[in-house]
């Protein structure tokens, strides 16, 4: 692991048996006691991810909402404070920049926070596209660790550090300043599992103590540390897109089926035009759900009907939860309605597949 960033939290993975791996540059454990253990640790009771090594971005300044709502597909107008909207980043051509959660806090002043992968590719967009604008922009991800407690037991774990009556934070907002376990934090019903829970931020040198806090009242109720094995299962079950799978820079927003977080008819943003133009036009390939009998897909397979490729698998599994085969792939419009028959290369050999929905998993949000 030499040579890779490690977040504050690296000694309590190594201590908890965490597995090790290369995640983007980062030594971050993909599993502990295993990947479907965990998976329904955090859809049964509870589990606790460390996600440090995604990146914050603070936006602060006169023309803070002004910019970030040139800056971002979704409509920020719409936005209380303290509250939280899915969003994303996109090209001139609508192609993804990045996906990414807005945090507000005031008119002049936002934090956004982006994937691991692509803070620095990520910083570089904004701070370009702010030049325009009257705002300060402050790349602090190296300054902010950040905790995912996630599954219907996280409320009831997460209450037993803190004064603050949880129940009151509504799913997609936040509050700021709250004494968790004697440490001041963020905290915001957000998460990416499909499931009720809570994303906690603090200082770096104040993580561990937060870990430590949450795995020992948790212990009583079932919650287990959960690695990014399970966190890809459980965003996939709940078709949750990944950067780099089901959107990218060559996958737009419609074409994965996300156009809600799109709004076409709001103020200008980077790659209007493009998205405006491809939705008149009609889109030419999309996102759909499958799933096979035999064999299981992977990320990169080729899809095929008949002879002819008709598009790529974007994420694959044996779902855990509901014990198929399953997955998600960009495909030709065309061939893209539940009940079409189709065919999934696994290591040079066809395999049966049929469309079906993309709602995999009922989500259990706390509304």
């Amino acid at each position: 692991m030499e040579g890779l960033k490690k977040t504050a939290l690296f000694k309590c993975h190594e201590d908890q048996g965490g597995k090790i791996i290369d995640f983007q540059g980062w030594a971050l454990p993909v599993q502990y006691e295993g990947i479907i253990p965990e998976h329904e640790a955090v859809r049964e009771k509870a589990g606790i991810f460390d996600v440090s090594h995604m990146g914050e971005v603070e936006v602060v300044g006169e023309e803070a909402s002004d910019f970030v709502q040139y800056l971002v597909t979704n409509d920020i107008t719409v936005l209380e404070e303290q509250q939280v909207l899915y969003s994303f980043m996109c090209y001139e051509d609508g192609g993804v920049v990045d996906d990414l959660l807005v945090y507000k806090y005031s008119d002049k002043h936002y934090l956004l926070v982006i994937n691991a992968s692509n803070v620095e590719k990520d910083f570089n967009w904004i701070q370009k596209n702010g030049e325009q604008f009257d705002v300060e922009i402050k790349n602090i991800s190296s300054e902010i660790s950040e905790v995912a407690l996630q599954g219907p037991m996280a409320q009831e774990i997460l209450q037993q550090l803190t004064q603050e009556d949880l129940s009151e934070i509504k799913f997609f907002y936040f509050k700021e300043d709250i004494d968790i376990a004697g440490v001041k934090c963020i905290v915001s019903r957000t998460g990416y599992t499909g499931e009720d829970g809570f994303e906690i931020y603090t200082e770096n040198n104040n993580i561990t103590k937060i870990w430590e806090k949450i795995m020992d009242v948790g212990a009583s109720k079932g919650l287990k540390p959960a690695g990014l094995g399970a966190r890809d299962t459980l965003r996939f079950e709940a078709t949750l897109p990944l950067y780099g799978n089901e959107i990218s820079s060559e996958i737009t927003p419609l074409e994965a089926g996300l156009g809600f977080f799109v709004k076409l008819n709001s103020d200008d943003f980077i790659g209007k035009e493009a998205l405006v133009k491809q939705k008149e036009e009609g889109l030419k390939r999309k996102i759909v759900g499958f799933e096979m009998k035999k064999g299981i897909p992977r990320h990169g397979y080729e899809v095929y009907k008949g002879d002819e490729k008709i598009g790529f698998v974007t994420t694959g599994y044996f779902s855990p939860t509901l014990e198929k085969k399953i997955g998600l792939a960009l495909i030709d419009i065309d061939q893209g309605q539940i009940g079409n028959q189709i065919s999934i290369k696994v290591r040079n050999k066809m395999f049966d597949a049929e469309v079906i929905s993309k709602r995999f998993y009922k989500k259990n949000y706390k509304k």
